[in-house]
């Protein structure tokens, strides 16, 4: 039997579940309202899928945006799979949900970040207003409303919970 309960795993995968049920429901319906979703991922996890002009632009991490245009979004127990407009240029990609650091809707100020066990806590309050100022870095960038006026995003770390 465990000595403790593992509750910053159980969160993660709670949250992670969480993202798999918003993307099926985008993936069967569409994007309702003003939705959209900024997701950062490690570009270095061993099953993400990239085209290699991708990768290299961004070899550790990167910024999606699933707004105006995106195609084909496939969702699976593991991750997604869909199809981004960069710079006119339509690209397939696989993300699995363990290679995602952020996901942000910020048309209703909701945020999610995973933080690996290496994290120092002493960080934590200056990573948190950082996540809202990231600039998307593909798909329809150039098309994202200036946030003006707006709160920053919630964010749900769970570093605060481990020991």
């Amino acid at each position: 039997m465990a000595q403790s309960i593992d509750y910053g795993n159980l969160m993660h995968r709670a949250m992670r579940s969480l993202i798999q049920d918003v993307l099926t429901d985008v993936a069967a319906n569409g994007l309702p309202g003003a939705h959209h979703f900024f997701i950062t991922f490690d570009t270095t996890h061993e099953d993400v899928e990239l085209a290699a002009w991708l990768r290299d632009r961004y070899p550790t991490e990167m910024t999606v945006v699933m707004q105006h245009w995106f195609e084909d979004l496939e969702v699976s127990d593991d991750g997604f799979a869909v199809t981004l407009n960069f710079g006119d240029s339509p690209e397939r990609m696989f993300i699995p949900y363990d290679a995602i650091q952020t996901f942000v809707d910020p048309s209703v100020e909701f945020g999610l970040r995973f933080e690996t066990q290496g994290h120092d806590l002493d960080d934590e309050e200056d990573d948190e207003d950082d996540l809202a100022d990231e600039a998307p870095l593909a798909e329809d960038a150039e098309e994202a409303p200036a946030a003006e006026g707006k709160k920053d995003a919630d964010v749900v770390s769970l570093d605060a919970f481990r020991k």
